[in-house]
Formats: structure tokens, sequence, C-alpha cells
């Protein structure tokens, strides 16, 4: 999947050329217009890098960027974006825990690059598949539902992750049978995959009686609905 990065800019100019540029580049972009709107994204998309303007509407950058911080497992990077340009205020933003510093007016090109400078120390961090809240991190054996760490036993992480590799797609119980079990456990029966579902729609579902991301597809199987 494409790193998502979040764009928090009240300018609607500097927000739709700031996308253009990123969108062309590969990323995928999503966008906030003002602090509370940024929180909302960031729960629900879990972007791997933040663009933030520190002159926002409802909550500032400055509040925003100590919100995400106050928790330690919110390793996203943060570029600054201000109009702000003395030295002390650069000093002020990464002391704050931005990751990088730029000041207004900038050059889409240099934006760019400070974007891929910041995501070659970090981009490990963008390894992840995240869909509507849930957010799955497979090097680091995580999953979180909307910041909320899951406890998941190993095949259900496993189910969850090789569905999340393939939304929409209709998986067969024999499949995953197949797929996610070594040579010694091929004896497990297709009722187990269906145990194992069952435990992790507890999880990752708000009704697990009527399930909307872990679909029964009646007579062929599985799939999951981003």
């Amino acid at each position: 999947m494409k790193p998502v990065i979040l764009v928090v800019e009240d300018d609607k100019m500097i927000r739709e050329l700031v996308r253009i540029y990123l969108s062309r580049a590969g990323y995928e972009v999503v966008e906030a217009s003002d602090g509370e709107e940024a929180k909302e994204i960031f729960l629900s998309e879990h972007p791997c890098l933040i663009i933030l303007d520190l002159m926002l509407p409802k909550l500032s950058g400055e509040e925003f960027c100590k919100w995400v911080r106050e928790d330690e497992r919110n390793e996203v990077s943060i570029i600054m974006l201000s109009a702000k340009s003395r030295t002390d205020d650069k000093i002020k933003g990464l002391k704050m825990g931005a990751d990088d510093y730029m000041v207004k007016p900038f050059d889409p090109d240099e934006l760019l690059a400070h974007v891929e400078a910041v995501l070659r120390r970090t981009g490990q961090f963008c390894q992840k598949i995240t869909y509507d809240g849930l957010c799955i991190k497979p090097r680091k054996g995580e999953v979180l539902l909307f910041e909320k760490s899951l406890n998941l036993t190993k095949h259900e992480f496993n189910l969850l992750y090789y569905f999340m590799e393939n939304p929409n797609v209709v998986i067969s119980r024999e499949s995953l049978v197949e797929q996610l079990y070594p040579l010694a456990e091929k004896i497990v029966l297709e009722r187990t995959i269906d145990a194992h579902i069952k435990k992790l729609r507890k999880k990752i579902e708000e009704n697990p009686a009527f399930p909307l991301r872990l679909q029964t597809v009646r007579g062929m199987g599985y799939k999951f609905v981003p």
C-alpha cells in the first residue's frame, strides 16, 4: 500500500497544491482543514507522516502536535509548515516533536524532497495496512482499533493480516488452511478456522453477531470488507 500522508492546512489553495505534488509522487493523501478534523482523520487513517500548519482554527498546530506526541506508540513523522520563520520558532517546533520544519512560502519540490528524506529515516513505520480505524503493523505484530491496542493470538493475527492484504476477495476455508498453516499443522479442521474467525470478530467488530468487516459468504468462505 502507498504511504499515507495527512496534510493539515486551513488554506485550501496550499492544501490542494501539496496534495497534487504528493499524489503525483505516489503517496496517498488525506486532508484536514483544522485541528479537530485532523484528530478524527488521524485516528481513522493512521498516516505515517503529517504535514502540519501551525496556525489552524479550532485547535492549533502546536496543540495537535502535542496531542499526537502524548501517545508514545504514535511513531508518525511530522513536518511543520509555518509562516513563523524565526530561529526560536523552529527550535520550539522541533522540541515539540516535529521531525522537520519548513517556512512559508515554500517550493513544492523542496517540500517533496523533505518528505522523501524524512520517510527514508522513518519509512519502516509506514509498513502497515489501515482500513477505517483498523490498523495492522506486520513487522511489529501489532493491531490497533482506533488507537486501542488489540490482543490477538498468532492465528488471529495471521488471519487478519491475510484478509487485510486481500480486501473484498472471497477466501475459502481450504485456502486459509493452505496459506496460513505450516505442513505440521495441515490437520487443522475447517471448523477450527471458523472458531478463530468467531474470536477475531469479537475483537474487531462493533457487533460480532452482525459483522461488517469480516463477512461470511455462504457456501464460499469469508471476505474482508474495508
